[in-house]
């Protein structure tokens, strides 16, 4: 294993596309690659072992949460994050500046950072785009973003502008705070729906030294349609040389379009939560397993699907426990939604290796292209 990150452009699609490789200090990770999400140190019911098995390579967890909860000094004194969540392989922290936003009555935004008083204890405290950066580092983590702020859907262009340039300048002050070699940093482009905001939001974050770049602020409620249009806008701007994660979505559909415009990273709430909620993804579409005509259902969750959920578990029976409200109900579904998402990376991945991309990704879709 490496010390250092390194991304390597292994193959580039006409479409768009691109097949890559990110080293990290804790291994690999093939890219186009989705991160399933585990905010404070958990992937939601599964254990490390069951994540391994259903193919990730790399986690989402978010160092403003860890910091409020057990605290960044604790994780740090049991080992590390790694070391907390029993993990081996790498991890991104988000910073935080979305989960602020969602606690907006709770937090005043300034220049100098972010107000908060704890959703946790209640406590007051000031987060700093400097005290992002060294709590991730702290953490130990692989990858490490910088203190952005995400504004809501239909926040006026004047207020937008203003978190477009404070975002910029936290990011100055974040780059100049680190002292972990080991930790890669990524910027955060902001800017609403307006392009000309992502753009200016773009050129002040490429500007600086950071080893990869994000798009962020897409998944605050805002229509599909705007979504992929400022994603398409915004992949330009972005060194080639670098990897860029989009932040946030989606569903399977949505990854066969941003794959396909470029974006090397993903992460999303949806396998993990729709499946607690009953709702799994299939190539034919989703399924509601609580529905009333899976009761007597003999067949697997998807025919075809090699994940242990679809391999020992009938519809009917997944229906009884989720029904019952089994614990087991809720893990056998996030089993098989996170096979399914790792899966059609695995084969958006091997379509761009064969130059057969987007025709065989579209086929892996199924009923989401």
């Amino acid at each position: 294993m490496s010390d250092r990150f390194a991304f390597e452009v292994l193959r580039e699609d006409p479409s768009g596309a691109r097949l890559g490789r990110l080293v990290t200090p804790h291994g690999a990770v093939e890219t186009p690659a989705f991160m399933p999400v585990g905010t404070l140190g958990s992937v939601k019911g599964l254990t490390p072992r069951q994540l391994d098995e259903v193919g990730a390579d790399i986690v989402l967890a978010n160092a403003y949460h860890l910091a409020q909860r057990p605290g960044v000094d604790t994780v740090a004194a049991l080992g590390g994050l790694h070391a907390l969540m029993g993990w081996h392989r790498p991890i991104l922290t988000d910073s935080g500046g979305y989960q602020l936003m969602s606690l907006a009555e709770l937090v005043r935004v300034e220049d100098e950072g972010v107000h908060y008083r704890s959703h946790v204890d209640g406590h007051a405290g000031l987060f700093r785009p400097e005290d992002a950066i060294r709590a991730q580092e702290a953490l130990g983590v692989d990858v490490a973003m910088s203190l952005d702020e995400c504004v809501a859907s239909g926040t006026p262009r004047e207020r937008v502008a203003r978190a477009v340039a404070r975002t910029t300048a936290w990011a100055a002050r974040g780059l100049a705070a680190r002292t972990r070699g080991a930790t890669a940093v990524f910027g955060i482009v902001q800017g609403g729906f307006d392009a000309e905001l992502r753009a200016e939001s773009a050129a002040g974050l490429t500007a600086l030294p950071f080893d990869g770049y994000a798009v962020g602020g897409l998944s605050v409620g805002e229509p599909v349609l705007e979504t992929t249009r400022v994603a398409a806008a915004a992949v330009g701007p972005l060194p080639r040389a670098r990897p860029r994660y989009l932040m946030g979505v989606g569903t399977p559909g949505d990854l066969l379009r941003f794959v396909a415009m470029g974006y090397d990273l993903f992460d999303c709430v949806l396998p993990t939560r729709n499946a607690r909620n009953g709702m799994l993804f299939t190539r034919d579409g989703k399924l509601v397993i609580r529905n009333a005509r899976h009761a007597r259902d003999a067949r697997p969750v998807e025919e075809g699907c090699g994940c242990y959920t679809c391999a020992r578990f009938s519809r009917g029976a997944l229906r009884h426990l989720m029904l019952a409200g089994e614990m087991l109900g809720a893990v056998l579904s996030t089993l098989h939604n996170l096979h399914f998402y790792l899966r059609l990376m695995r084969e958006f991945r091997a379509a761009l290796r064969e130059g057969t991309f987007p025709s065989r990704a579209a086929v892996a879709c199924g009923a989401w292209a």
